[in-house]
C-alpha cells in the first residue's frame, strides 16, 4: 500500500506550489482538488497515485490571493478621490510574504518596491528576481534599520500578522519618507487580545471592530500622522475575520482632511457597516428571527 503524505507537503513534492505555506493557501482558497473534490484541509493525507488539481481562477494570475485585498481597497478610495499614488513612486511592503501586496504595486506602476518579511523564502520568484524589487527576508519590522530600505520610501503598505499595528508605526515611519503614504491593513484579531477573540480566532463584534481600528488610529495620530480615510478589505482572513485599511499621509495630523475625534470615529463605522463584519451580524440576526 503506498505510503499516505499530507497534501500541501504534496503539492511541494508536485511542483504544484513554492511552499507549504503557498499550498496552504491555494487550499483555503478552495484552488485544489483531489480526485475532483475539493481539498479544505492542508492536512489532507494522499497517495502519490490520486489526481490533484489546481484550480486558478480566470484572469486571475498574481501571486497570492492577498493581492485583491490591496487592489480593492485601492480601487475603493479610488472611487472617493483618496487612495494614494501608486505610480513612480518608492515603496515597502511590511510583512510581503508570498507578495501580494509587492505584485499590485509594480502593476500600478510603482518605481520600486522593498519587500519586507520576518520568514524566509516566502516571496514569489517571479518577484524575487524582478529588477524593481529588494527582499528582505528575515527581518523584524520593529527592528528595521532605515538604512537598509533607503532612499526612504514614499509609500508603505502592510500586511501583518501577530502583531499590533500600534507597536510597528513607529518604525515604519523612521523608515519612510517625511511625506510618505502609508496604507496598513488593520486585523482586528491582532488588536483586541485573546480574551476578546471568538471561536475559531474571529472577532465577530463589530464595535470591537470600531474601536481596534480607532485605537490603531489615535496611535498613529499620537506619531503625527494624518487619517485620511478607512475601507473595509474586500476580502476576509483565511479564518474569516473582517480586515480594514488605514490610508494615513506621515507629518499630516490637524491639518485639513485629517480625521479625529468624532469625525473619525464615524468614519470607522461607515466602513465597518459597509462591510462584511456588519453585514454578517445582520444575516446572522435575520435567520434568527424568522
Amino acid at each position: 500500500m503506498a505510503r499516505l503524505i499530507r497534501i500541501d507537503s504534496e503539492l511541494v513534492r508536485r511542483g504544484l506550489a513554492r511552499s507549504r505555506t503557498h499550498a496552504a493557501t491555494l487550499i483555503a482558497d478552495g484552488h485544489v482538488t483531489l480526485d475532483g473534490e475539493v481539498v479544505t484541509k492542508p492536512a489532507r493525507q494522499v497517495n502519490p497515485a490520486q489526481a490533484i488539481e489546481i484550480l486558478v481562477p480566470s484572469g486571475d494570475d498574481y501571486v497570492s490571493r492577498g493581492a485583491h485585498k490591496l487592489a480593492g481597497a485601492l480601487d475603493a478610495l479610488g472611487r472617493r478621490g483618496l487612495a494614494p499614488r501608486v505610480e513612480g513612486r518608492r515603496c515597502l511592503d511590511a510583512g510581503a510574504s508570498t507578495g501580494g501586496f509587492t505584485d499590485v504595486l509594480l502593476r500600478r506602476g510603482a518605481e520600486h518596491v522593498v519587500a519586507v518579511d520576518v520568514g524566509y523564502g516566502q516571496l514569489a520568484w517571479s518577484l524575487r528576481s524582478d529588477p524593481r524589487v529588494t527582499a528582505l527576508d528575515r527581518t523584524n519590522i520593529r527592528t528595521l534599520d532605515p538604512e537598509i530600505v533607503a532612499p526612504a520610501p514614499e509609500l508603505v503598505v502592510g500586511d501583518l500578522s501577530f502583531i499590533s499595528l500600534t507597536l510597528v508605526l513607529e518604525p515604519l515611519l523612521r523608515a519612510a519618507a517625511d511625506d510618505a503614504d502609508l496604507l496598513l491593513m488593520v486585523k482586528p484579531q491582532f488588536e483586541v487580545g485573546k480574551d476578546r477573540i471568538g471561536h475559531g480566532g474571529v472577532v465577530r463584534d463589530p464595535e470591537l471592530h470600531v474601536d481596534t481600528v480607532m485605537t490603531v488610529a489615535e496611535r498613529a495620530h499620537s506619531l503625527g500622522v494624518g487619517v485620511e480615510a478607512v475601507t473595509a478589505s474586500p476580502l476576509p482572513g483565511p479564518a474569516g475575520n473582517v480586515e480594514y485599511f488605514l490610508s494615513m499621509h506621515a507629518s499630516r495630523a490637524g491639518c485639513p482632511g485629517d480625521l479625529n475625534g468624532d469625525e473619525l470615529r464615524s468614519n470607522i463605522e461607515d466602513a465597518v457597516a459597509a462591510g462584511p463584519a456588519a453585514g454578517g451580524a445582520r444575516r446572522r440576526r435575520t435567520r434568527n428571527h424568522s
